[in-house]
């Protein structure tokens, strides 16, 4: 597979009248044409920061303090390399939103317009992008709708978007993504706010589009169940860092990582002898203004070691696609393994053939 997208050693900080907050701290990540990438972490942990880096959404106290991002695309059958933050806002719109890497965000009343009709939403950005005639556009804006499984499309085009239900609404979200043919759809939880029937229906929804056109999406969520369903490669972040990454088989059957220990021991889970209660991660995520000396999940981190407190851990090579940043994984480390009660449970996924949740 060709690599559509290089991320490397992005910083990103925001100036609060707190104080610096370090939001991103030196990611690295790869996405290759047609792959699922999914980046899971607690709030804070600087997921949807990273992905409107990708998108040039930059607020006014928003800094990039370091790192590239390589848009790689085929323009008349040739591969051409773009450097993402080298170009202006006005240039984001102009040539790469949209056209060629879209998001759809987590609340679709905040990304319709109220004021629109679903019809002109639809086929005002390919008009512009595209220079679509108006019938061109309301032809492939009947073709998107009736693509999402949203029925009686030439009515749902003249609708507003109150009158849609939630489920209806994020249909329109994706196919107004999807207008203009883009090479990469980010989705940022997109299924947050909706009830698990229409969860499921979106995330289904999303797998066909993405085998009928070839596109690669990146899944920004906190939800595990959904990353089992959907990803090829999985980054795990805390404290606006990558602590994790890996195919998703690595991570749901060989995770190395503590954070990700008590990622997968917080599932619900209904294939083993589970205890009464939910496991909960210790603690609190560390304050961004002001981060602890060493590794910032060592406070929360019951396996920490001697090291964890002074110095943060660099990132170690498991296999050719698994990393993770724990000192744990030193060769002067002693050895510690997984809690039992998640072995047991990965023993169980092994076993049953897939994720149990």
């Amino acid at each position: 597979m060709e690599k559509t997208l290089t991320i490397r050693d992005l910083s990103v900080s925001f100036q609060a009248t707190g104080g610096t907050v370090r939001a991103v701290r030196g990611v690295d990540l790869d996405l290759y044409q047609g792959e699922t990438l999914a980046i899971v972490g607690e709030s804070g942990s600087g997921k949807s920061v990273t992905v409107k880096a990708i998108m040039g959404i930059v607020s006014s106290n928003q800094t990039i303090d370091s790192g590239s991002i390589c848009y790689r695309f085929q323009q008349d059958g040739e591969w051409t390399e773009t450097e993402l933050l080298n170009l202006s806002r006005n240039e984001m719109r102009q040539k790469i939103n949209g056209t060629h890497i879209a998001m759809v965000f987590q609340d679709p009343m905040t990304s319709l317009d109220p004021t629109m009709s679903i019809g002109m939403q639809l086929m005002e950005g390919m008009m512009h992008h595209l220079h679509y005639s108006k019938a061109q556009a309301r032809e492939r804006a009947l073709e998107l709708l009736n693509m999402v499984g949203i029925t009686d499309a030439e009515k749902r085009m003249k609708n507003y978007p109150h009158q849609l239900s939630g489920g209806m609404r994020q249909r329109v979200v994706i196919a107004i993504a999807l207008s203009c043919r883009p090479d990469i759809l980010i989705c940022d939880e997109p299924t947050t706010a909706l009830d698990v029937t229409i969860q499921a229906k979106i995330l289904e929804l999303i797998q066909e589009i993405q085998k009928k056109t070839g596109i690669s999406v990146i899944y920004i969520t906190h939800d595990l169940g959904v990353v089992a369903k959907v990803a090829d490669y999985v980054a795990v972040m805390y404290a606006g860092r990558i602590v994790e990454k890996g195919t998703v088989e690595d991570i749901f059957y060989d995770p190395r990582h503590p954070y990700t220990w008590g990622l997968l021991s917080s599932m619900p889970d209904i294939s083993t002898d589970a205890p009464d209660r939910l496991y909960t991660i210790p603690g609190s995520p560390p304050n961004m203004v002001d981060l602890p000396a060493g590794d910032p999940f060592a406070p929360r981190n019951p396996f920490a070691l001697e090291a964890d407190f002074k110095a943060e851990p660099p990132t170690f090579q498991i296999s050719p696609t698994h990393y993770a940043a724990t000192w744990l994984l030193d060769d002067r480390a002693p050895q510690v393994e997984m809690p039992e009660s998640l072995r047991s449970r990965i023993q169980a996924m092994t076993e049953g053939g897939g994720v149990c949740v």
